[in-house]
């Protein structure tokens, strides 16, 4: 899969863009605040239909203007297809091959990208909620499935804590809408978590010897997917279901008294080992980087094995934090593999066969120079 064209209007410090890549890599360079991290912005979000960097939709649309629109022609599989997004006070309309789609969710995975930031590194040390929605992300992208349960998952959620604060108001006092909620939360959980399973599963296979070669053999990954239940991997759906709906009954009045729900999918967390060592309470900073890299290496040949075709990479301003070998290691992965987009403010002192083959972009000022 590859990025031919791309276009941005009112996006931004875009007023108007657009531009054609080559599928290897393509360099864009530029000082800082110039807008080359919104260009990458720009294609995650015509990809994912949201941003990585902002909730507020708002933020995308350029200053006074009253919509922000962005374009892609995409190779998948030798068939072209065009994307096209349209980001407006009224919400987003999503469209492929010019045909307006229903659903989010059903525009969701037709361009598949991976985004490397430096924000990215804190994903081993960081907060469970950012292990979330790398999981969340990651999955949505190849099953539309997936991206259904967890939209349905959320709505039940907050209608769920909604009416726990009324309880906890005293503003209602019939529990039995609670139960109706609870059931529906039980099994569209139980759902969302056996897919989370099977992902932290093939990702591990992937990121084992990613890491290890990362390691000179000297360190073995592991991860493990912790539920905010005591639920096995094995077991089917109505045994997930069961045990859900048994925490639930077990946890009743704290969750009224506290007018909110305390277990489910947005409680779960991810933990990586490194030699049998939980890498983020133990791990040095090396380990905790080559972990993260080793994750987003991984989900290049993951995607692959999904979808029959590699993502586009995008690596924003991530070179520079990372140490000469595993930058080197890092390109030596990509190279003439899949199609990536780097941003840098200078290559000088990058050494690469990689970065000397590549097309290269200039960016000043919201605009390609």
């Amino acid at each position: 899969m590859y990025l031919k064209e791309f276009s941005l209007k009112n996006y931004r410090n875009y007023e108007s863009l657009h531009v054609q890549f080559e599928n290897k890599v393509n360099v864009i360079i530029g000082e800082n605040a110039q807008g080359k991290t919104n260009m990458m912005e720009g294609i995650y979000v015509l990809a994912m239909a949201k941003s990585h960097r902002t909730s507020n939709d708002k933020e995308l649309i350029q200053w006074e203007k009253e919509y922000a629109k962005i374009e892609g022609r995409i190779e998948k599989q030798n068939r072209f297809s065009t994307v096209e997004l349209i980001i407006s006070n009224k919400g987003k309309k999503a469209k492929l091959n010019h045909l307006e789609q229903k659903k989010l969710s059903e525009y969701v995975g037709h361009v598949n990208v991976i985004m490397f930031a430096p924000e990215d590194l804190n994903l081993v040390k960081g907060s469970p909620q950012i292990r979330r929605r790398f999981i969340n992300m990651e999955i949505g992208q190849v099953s539309p499935v997936y991206l259904h349960q967890l939209n349905k998952y959320q709505k039940i959620i907050q209608q769920r804590n909604h009416y726990l604060k009324l309880l906890q108001t005293r503003k209602q006092t019939d529990e039995k809408m609670l139960d109706v909620l609870t059931l529906q939360l039980c099994e569209t959980a139980s759902n969302i978590i056996k897919k989370r399973y099977l992902f932290v599963k093939q990702l591990e296979k992937w990121a084992q010897p990613i890491h290890s070669s990362i390691s000179r053999g000297m360190e073995e990954l592991r991860i493990q997917y912790k539920p905010s239940v005591d639920v096995s991997e094995e077991a089917d759906l109505s045994k997930i279901v069961e045990v859900y709906y048994d925490r639930f009954a077990k946890i009743r009045e704290k969750e009224i008294e506290r007018g909110t729900t305390l277990a489910g999918p947005h409680r779960d967390d991810l933990i990586f080992y490194v030699n049998g060592r939980d890498v983020q309470t133990f791990g040095s900073q090396g380990q905790q980087r080559t972990t993260a890299l080793s994750l987003k290496l991984a989900e290049i040949d993951l995607i692959h094995e999904e979808i029959g075709d590699y993502p586009v990479l995008l690596l924003d301003d991530v070179l520079s934090e990372l140490d000469d070998f595993r930058q080197s290691h890092l390109l030596n992965a990509i190279q003439g593999k899949v199609q990536t987009f780097v941003t840098t403010t200078s290559v000088d002192g990058i050494d690469h066969k990689t970065l000397k083959e590549a097309s290269i972009y200039r960016v000043s000022s919201g605009q390609l120079i």
